[in-house]
């Protein structure tokens, strides 16, 4: 039997696929990073592969762009080869 959380996540990939590229990127973050990063992160844009991501400090920017390498392959898992890099930028107030 399947775990519930890969059922869960899988109809949530679903969903995604039927929305524009740009649009499913964005709402696929919090199921890439996970909950606790995504609260304290947002995706503010998406261009020629490349996932702009706005955190509060350098010192997050610094943690987060050590994982850049695994949220593209969860991105791949996800939504196939859209993303090809994650940048991560201290959010200007």
């Amino acid at each position: 039997m399947e775990p519930v959380r890969t059922g869960l996540r899988n109809i949530l990939a679903d969903l995604i696929r039927g929305t524009s590229v740009d649009e499913a990127v964005m709402l696929a973050w919090p199921l890439v990073c996970g909950k606790e990063v995504a609260e304290r992160t947002e995706p503010i844009g998406f261009s020629r592969g490349i996932l702009t991501v706005d955190v509060p400090d350098a010192t997050w920017r610094g943690q987060l762009a050590a994982f850049s390498g695994k949220y593209v392959s969860g991105y791949k898992e996800l939504l196939g080869p859209l993303v090809t890099d994650v940048k991560f930028k201290v959010k200007t107030q």
